[in-house]
């Protein structure tokens, strides 16, 4: 057994990816009047914006925007397979896949994760369940704008980036950890595809890295 696959976090997943499977931004309360509000291009152009990602992820402060199962498996998988020790992470929300990267780094024989979260509600629902999973000794949670909690006192080293916050400051956000990147590292970006200036540059021969899609909604890089 694998401590992703043990009580107390397997059981707390099943929950949480069930639930965050339930919410759906056009029926959450606080949320749907303005969901509802929007068309498509509105919710394509937010996503993409470097400048309302502030309001949009303020509003959406009850819905977990979580990965998918199958990525939380993912990142658990990365993370042990190469002994990773020290792991960045751009957009905790609830922290589902905090807890899969935790879960790596405890059966790794430890290790420290920071991770980064815009909205004050989410960090304080983040740390219950890291507390719950019993991993929150891992874990140092940064409140606030990435573009300035990520800018300070990073790991020297970094085994192994997730990126799923707010889509176009991707590059932004890479610019900030690369310095750190070992040669190896890995870099998660979920949802890329809404961020095409991120995956030029980490597909550009050249770059520095080596990139492909993975399943239908992650990039998966590795740094050269």
């Amino acid at each position: 057994m694998t401590t992703l696959t043990a009580t107390p976090v397997a059981p707390l997943l099943d929950r949480l990816f069930t639930e965050a499977d339930a919410i759906d931004p056009a029926t959450t309360p606080s949320v749907s009047a303005y969901w509802n509000g929007l068309t498509s291009a509105d919710k394509a152009s937010i996503v993409r914006s470097r400048t309302d990602y502030a309001d949009f992820y303020g509003r959406m402060k009850d819905v977990p925007l979580a990965v998918s199962r199958d990525t939380g498996s993912l990142l658990y998988m990365l993370a042990y397979s190469t002994n990773a020790r020290s792991i960045v992470e751009f957009g905790t929300s609830f922290g589902l896949s905090t807890l899969c990267l935790a879960s790596a780094l405890r059966d790794n024989g430890g290790g420290r994760l920071v991770t980064s979260e815009f909205e004050p509600s989410k960090v304080a629902r983040a740390k219950a369940n890291l507390e719950a999973g019993g991993l929150e000794d891992l874990v140092e949670f940064r409140e606030g704008d990435a573009l300035e909690t990520l800018a300070r006192d990073l790991p020297e080293t970094v085994d192994l980036l997730l990126l799923d916050g707010a889509k176009a400051l991707y590059p932004d956000i890479l610019d900030l950890v690369e310095p750190c990147l070992r040669a190896g590292a890995l870099i998660v970006a979920d949802n890329a595809d809404f961020c095409p200036a991120y995956l030029d540059r980490v597909r550009r021969p050249g770059g520095g890295y080596l990139s492909v899609p993975f399943a239908d909604d992650v990039e998966l890089s590795i740094r050269l």
